[in-house]
Order: structure tokens, then sequence, then C-alpha cells
């Protein structure tokens, strides 16, 4: 019989792992220059940095969607424990990822150690994102 404390042990080791791959992507993506976020030009035609780490502690709420319905009010009062709610995607199908409301990845469900976690495998560009507010 294993003791708890293994257990633990294991499990950390599994999200250290897991974290680890998503630490390499992270510094693949930020190798990645971005030339217009670098400099700005100010009135008088002088490039000024531009410093974004004073956004990097900003808080923003992410949250994960697997589908939507709508039903009336009845059908609603009518919810109880075990009731099923249908939703409008087919199981299987990837999970939306948002960032304060608006749609930024697409993702599966992935389990490591009894809890959940997303692997991104499609991210919205920039671009996408700004067509969708148009």
């Amino acid at each position: 019989m294993a003791d708890s404390n293994t257990d633990e042990t294991d499990g950390m080791d599994a999200w250290a792992e897991a974290m680890a791959e998503q630490g390499d992507a992270e510094s693949a993506a930020q190798a990645v220059k971005m030339d217009t976020f670098d400099t700005r030009t100010n009135q008088e035609g002088k490039e000024n940095p531009i410093n974004l780490e004073v956004l990097m502690d900003v808080p923003v709420a992410i949250s994960m969607e697997i589908g939507r319905t709508s039903i009336n009010i009845r059908s609603l009062l009518q919810l109880n424990q075990g009731s099923i709610v249908e939703l409008d995607r087919l199981a299987g199908e990837p999970l939306d990822v948002l960032v304060n409301g608006t749609l930024i990845a697409r993702g599966e469900v992935v389990v490591v150690n009894e809890k959940f976690g997303i692997r991104l495998t499609d991210v919205i560009s920039p671009a996408e994102r700004l067509k969708k507010l148009r």
C-alpha cells in the first residue's frame, strides 16, 4: 500500500512535468519579437520604448466553456439535482477558452492526478480577435 506522501509527490511530479512543457512553449513564444509593440513614435518623430512590463501583473478572468443553450424560465425553475441540460456541442468537441469574455483559444480537457486542466489545441491570432470586434 502506497502512503499518501508518495501519492502527493507523484502528483506534484506530474504537474511539474506538465508545467515544464508549458514553460518551454512560453519561452519559445517570448523569443518571438513583436516589433510593433517594442517602440512607438512620439510627436517629434522620435521612437520611445513601450514598457509592457506594467501590464504583466494585471489580473484577467479566464473561463472555459463547454457549450451553451437557451431554455425558458419554466424549464429553468424545474431543474433539480440529476437534471440534464443539453448543450449545443457534441461530445469530444474542443472547449472555448475565454479571457474577460473574449475567445482566445480552444482546447481539450486533461486530467492529471484527479485535477482538471486544459491543453490548448488552437490559439486565436490577435488579427482574428480584432476581426470579431468589428
